[in-house]
């Protein structure tokens, strides 16, 4: 085991690694043949990135890639992090209008536009008790995935305020049309929620308003899934269309993770300079925090262990010790993909890589019936590739 890891250590030197070469040689998968000799059938993608730094100082990332990256998958709560960071940039665009100083600590409300709607304020139901405030609503989205804190920031943003706010990022296959676990028409997603800022006395009134924004996911390939998929109870014996659903290429989904953790990685796109220092530390130290070390909101450990939205963290733990070991990533899981975005850290050394992983699990071919073989087949998937690679990036023997 020692010779296959040395054989397959990331050389000294711009080269990439042979993920195939890696996967193909590691006894490890051969429990996951079934992925591997059909790879596109499952959408798999890998990327991983190891950063480096040359002699004229400048880091850039040695990219490793497995995969088609024009096939589609869909991110379901990856696109999360992209929320979060266009809300903190609109605040500041709004403050500098208006002379506000609204922040993660000004308080939200959400009003009401569609049928069955209730206003979210600061009374409304929170975890621990805590009130509606920015901070509490984004911890809660980065911690444990809450698609009602995202839907908050779209009501801020608007589908072409977040879409753009990515794309002048550098993150051009961006296309998010919708919210998270709200069932609207397209028109409706481009509708938004009234929205009350309030900064203690200060108080400035988003209006309800219509996005306009232009998207398209022709760019992809793939975008009809499955044999068929249930609708209000019935089986629909056709594939599923993807055409108007939220996409991003796995390469800028990393990178929006890259400009947030590691910022001075030179990726080639414009990334996020307007983002401050204090927005940036409450990111990064929210993206690697376990749901057991966060004090509010609180979560019991029993209930949200830490691999609950971590799906590299178990593989990885076999390589470095828990208390080594820090994982800043946002995942995502719906209609049969898992996808996991993470830079892993090891505090020791302070190296790290960043690693990007999507498979598609449906083993009877129909979605929405939620039979999707998440744990069953892609836990352990990611949990022996995660172990893997970390093995082979920093050569360490099993």
């Amino acid at each position: 085991m020692l010779a296959f890891f040395v054989a397959l250590a990331l050389p000294q030197g711009p080269a990439p690694i042979d993920l195939d070469a890696v996967l193909d040689a590691a006894p490890s998968m051969t429990a996951h043949a079934a992925i591997l000799k059909a790879p596109a059938e499952h959408r798999l993608q890998i990327l991983v990135g190891v950063p480096v730094t040359g002699d004229d100082g400048r880091t850039t990332l040695v990219r490793s890639r497995l995969g088609d990256p024009k096939q589609y998958f869909y991110p379901a709560s990856s696109v999360k992090l992209c929320a979060a960071l266009a809300l903190l940039l609109e605040l500041d665009r709004l403050n500098a209008a208006n002379g506000t100083a609204h922040g993660l600590d000004s308080e939200w409300r959400i009003g009401t536009r569609f049928d069955g709607d209730a206003v979210f304020d600061r009374d409304a139901s929170n975890l621990d008790g805590g009130r509606a405030t920015i901070r509490h609503d984004l911890r809660k989205m980065l911690l444990v995935s809450d698609n009602l804190a995202y839907n908050h920031c779209l009501e801020v943003l608007g589908a072409d305020g977040l879409n753009k706010a990515m794309w002048g990022a550098g993150m051009r296959s961006t296309r998010l049309w919708h919210r998270l676990s709200e069932a609207h028409t397209l028109q409706e997603n481009l509708q938004t929620r009234p929205v009350t800022l309030r900064t203690g006395e200060v108080v400035t009134e988003l209006p309800a308003r219509e996005a306009s924004v232009e998207l398209s996911n022709e760019a992809f390939t793939g975008l009809q899934l499955g044999t068929g998929y249930m609708s209000d109870g019935e089986l629909v014996a056709t594939p599923m269309s993807f055409a108007q659903k939220n996409a991003i290429s796995l390469e800028d989904l990393q990178d929006v993770l890259v400009e947030v953790v590691r910022p001075e990685i030179d990726t080639g796109k414009p990334g996020f300079p307007g983002l401050t220092l204090a927005q940036r530390r409450f990111l990064v130290s929210t993206l690697g925090e376990l749901p057991r070390e966060s004090d509010n909101p609180h979560f019991d450990p029993d209930k949200v262990p830490d691999n609950a939205c971590k799906w590299i963290l178990t593989g990885v733990r076999r390589v470095i010790p828990a208390e080594h070991l820090r994982v800043y990533d946002k995942i995502g899981r719906a209609y049969g993909f898992t996808t996991e975005n993470a830079y892993v850290e090891d505090t020791r050394t302070g190296r790290g890589f960043f690693f990007a992983m999507v498979l598609y699990t449906n083993p009877d071919g129909v979605l929405n019936d939620d039979r999707y073989g998440y744990e069953e087949i892609a836990a352990p998937f990611f949990d022996d590739v995660g172990e893997l690679i970390t093995r082979v990036v920093f050569a360490a023997p099993r």
